[in-house]
């Protein structure tokens, strides 16, 4: 089985689907990331920069990624690109990967780059004839998804649960990578943040540990 993660920033992968890549990856399943976004200065520092690169291979190596597809979008500025030409470079990654699951962030996210890339996403897995893509799931993004305005449209409800007793370990050694992300507890991106959002996961589910998502389409065969 091939999965899809799409990721508006670096981090995201493993915040959202951490643990249920690294689960997928260890059962033979082919897991592919497309990363949208990239910082730049002066916002960044040239160091940032440097590094970056460096935790995003150190991470995706211990998750099992197959490959990563960058498509270097200016970070918390995508709205400065026409809608059109980031559907179809969304697009043209699944079509290179043939997913038959995809993972995309949640509409409801603080982060426009979030709300965006969900919108040009769902575009570019719209069901066509002979497609592949059999399910299309959201997943939440911890100091993203929260942090959304609390009216309806933006409400995070998941109805799908991924047990990741087994693999939470695994996600939070890939995080510890991002060193230049993690914050210190109580703040959402910490190691202890994590690890509790997964275990109350894991509890509306029956499981030790879980990552939530939300069913935007499954089709049948």
């Amino acid at each position: 089985m091939k999965i899809l993660i799409i990721a508006p920033h670096p981090d995201d992968e493993v915040l959202g689907c951490g643990g249920t890549i690294a689960k997928y990856a260890g059962k033979g399943c082919e897991v592919y990331l497309c990363i949208v976004t990239k910082g730049y200065t002066p916002d960044w520092t040239k160091e940032f920069l440097k590094n970056r690169p460096k935790e995003i291979e150190r991470s995706n190596i211990i998750l099992g990624i197959k490959k990563t597809y960058f498509l270097d979008y200016p970070t918390v500025k995508l709205d400065t690109i026409p809608q059109k030409e980031l559907n179809d470079s969304i697009a043209q990654v699944v079509n290179e990967v043939q997913p038959e699951v995809i993972y995309i962030p949640h509409r409801g996210d603080v982060n426009k780059d979030h709300r965006l890339v969900f919108d040009a996403a769902i575009v570019a897995v719209r069901p066509q004839p002979g497609s592949p893509i059999k399910k299309v799931l959201c997943y939440e993004t911890l100091s993203e998804t929260e942090w959304g305005a609390p009216f309806v449209e933006n409400v995070f409800i998941p109805n799908v649960y991924v047990d990741i007793s087994e693999t939470l370990e695994i996600k939070l050694k890939a995080m510890s990578e991002y060193k230049s992300e993690l914050k210190k507890f109580p703040h959402p991106r910490s190691l202890e943040a994590i690890s509790a959002l997964a275990e109350a996961r894991g509890v509306s589910a029956g499981v030790k540990a879980a990552e939530a998502f939300i069913l935007v389409r499954e089709i049948w065969i």
